[in-house]
């Protein structure tokens, strides 16, 4: 094989080019088997292999450890598993058009589809959903120029020189050529997802399956904790915009089609537990733009922390004033309602105990891209909360987390300053546009969620341009990463993001940085700084491109 192109995916994370799906699947399942030091996550693609790790030291000591992987080793036990028989009733709406595309006729779609051995490359846009590589090039067929709105769950598909099944009911535009029974997605097994990189599978045609409706218990039931009585619990009694359950997230699930979620602004979600003695990944409430108003069940000790917003403590005797950043008492059947934050979007509202509703692959955190988790809060729900540990103390009152810079609109402001690092694909833009990512201001716009922050130019400024204009097969994204669509305005992913994208990668925020980026408001300023991947020291202006090591990284040979 020839040498492995290792590119930085942000200062935590390294994305590892191979020349070959084979190849993929080996380094891949070698980095499952034996992980390296600090490892969070690693990925699997169609060209590359994605792996995250927990500081930038961990990353820094990879890419020399890549070096003495055994790639023989790591394919005999990705090759060892027994196909996954797949049976499918092929009466799909776009079978005759893949017929006619191919010149096989349905019936020759059919023999080729069943004919060969499948391997699951990578993961998808959804839990379960894995990309599947066939023996041979025969059945290659574009994606439908208009996709479907919905496309039902255990629909069997061809897009480019992949196979699929949709695991759940969700847009999409492959050509749909059958469906099947099979339960690509389910959380009652011990394992979810059917398929995982390097499985194999077999289709099998069949004239009748079961028809596949979607699996319950996808979703955590806040309330699904039956609770004494007498249980300290917090009751919601409007939820706002947009209330949800988060923790720290569930890092590691890529290869499901999971991502890692947690609370967005997890500076903030930290604080609120510290202040009133959790620990740092128990799970508090994230709240937009204020309008969350819940009551207390039992003795509570409670703090708000994140986006600045006037709360008030009602009860039948009156009413008192909440503050911000710094623990207070929540007493039985006393209320709390929180206004329109005067700066920043989220909120962070923890009690302590933290609330203790039932984790989903080991997070209670609410994923919206994947729709794992709690679902969004609603009127009327209550949420069990957890015992205190007696050995933690109720924190004193702390100076916020919020940048200093934020305001809510952002017009007229000063750019808030967000640090980045060369992306994995700087490469694939001009030399203009590598400038003026950083030389010019961005605008937060309205589309902006958890999933991404959506930018804008600001007045007389272009969009980015692409030097190179083929398709990027999809690979692996983190959270920081600034992914560029053909319009030329780039996405900021957050804690929602989907695990792998097909747009080119031009730079990452830092991942210190992420959680200001998060609580940036519509019409917000941004201005980027790029900083080198290793060391963290600004580059010079204009400058935004992957650092060359000093010596050859030796991966060539042994990997």
């Amino acid at each position: 094989m020839s040498s492995p192109h290792i590119r930085w995916a942000g200062p935590r994370a390294l994305l590892i080019e191979l020349d070959s799906l084979e190849t993929v699947l080996a380094v891949h399942a070698r980095l499952q088997e034996t992980p390296l030091p600090g490892q969070v996550d690693v990925l699997a693609a169609a060209r590359t292999v994605l792996a995250v790790f927990d500081s930038r030291a961990s990353a820094q000591a990879a890419r020399a450890a890549v070096a003495i992987m055994d790639r023989e080793t790591a394919a005999v036990d990705a090759a060892g598993a027994d196909p996954v028989r797949i049976e499918v009733v092929y009466d799909g709406d776009d079978l005759a058009e893949v017929g006619r595309l191919t010149g096989l006729g349905a019936d020759g779609v059919i023999a080729v589809h069943t004919g060969q051995l499948w391997t699951a490359a990578f993961g998808g846009f959804a839990p379960g959903f894995a990309y599947l590589v066939g023996e041979t090039d025969a059945l290659t067929v574009p994606r439908r120029s208009s996709p479907r709105t919905a496309v039902p769950a255990g629909s069997v598909a061809l897009a480019g020189n992949f196979s699929a099944v949709y695991p759940r009911r969700s847009p999409g535009g492959w050509q749909l050529i059958g469906r099947t029974a099979a339960r690509m997605w389910d959380l009652d097994r011990e394992q979810p997802a059917l398929l995982r990189p390097g499985s194999t599978v077999r289709y099998v045609a069949v004239r009748e399956v079961v028809e596949v409706t979607e699996p319950a218990g996808q979703q955590g039931n806040p309330a699904g904790r039956d609770m004494a009585a007498g249980a300290p619990a917090l009751e919601i009694i409007t939820p706002g915009p947009q209330s949800l359950i988060q923790d720290l997230g569930r890092p590691g699930f890529g290869d499901l089609g999971v991502s890692p979620a947690g609370a967005a602004d997890a500076a903030g979600a930290r604080q609120a537990n510290r202040l009133v003695g959790n620990l740092p990944g128990d799970a508090v409430l994230e709240t937009v733009l204020g309008g969350l108003s819940v009551r207390s069940r039992g003795e509570l000790t409670a703090a708000l922390t994140g986006a600045p917003a006037e709360a008030e403590i009602r009860s039948g005797s009156g009413s008192r004033p909440a503050p911000m950043y710094a623990p207070f008492p929540l007493h039985d059947g006393e209320s709390l309602h929180l206004g329109m934050p005067a700066a920043g979007l989220r909120t962070y509202l923890a009690v302590r105990g933290g609330i203790d509703v039932p984790p989903v692959l080991g997070s209670r955190s609410t994923d919206l891209m994947s729709g794992i988790g709690p679902s969004p809060l609603a009127a009327g729900t209550v949420l069990p909360v957890g015992p205190a540990d007696r050995g933690r103390v109720v924190g004193q009152p702390e100076p916020p987390t919020l940048h200093p810079g934020l305001n809510q609109g952002g017009t007229g402001s000063a750019p808030v300053v967000l640090r980045v690092t060369p992306g994995p694909r700087d490469d694939w833009f001009t030399p203009q546009s590598l400038a003026a990512l950083t030389g010019q201001d961005w605008t937060v716009t309205a589309e902006s969620n958890r999933i991404g922050v959506r930018l804008d130019t600001t007045a007389g400024r272009t969009p980015l341009e692409r030097s190179r204009t083929e398709e990027l097969p999809s690979e692996g994204v983190v959270a920081g990463s600034l992914q560029v669509p053909p319009s030329g305005l780039p996405v900021l992913f957050l804690a929602d993001h989907p695990v792998t994208g097909g747009y080119p990668v031009i730079a990452v925020v830092v991942p210190e940085d992420l959680p200001v980026a998060a609580q940036l408001p519509p019409g917000a300023l941004i201005r980027f700084q790029a900083v080198d991947p290793g060391t963290m020291e600004p580059l010079r202006p204009g400058a935004l491109q992957q650092p060359q090591p000093t010596t050859p990284t030796p991966v060539a040979n042994s990997l």
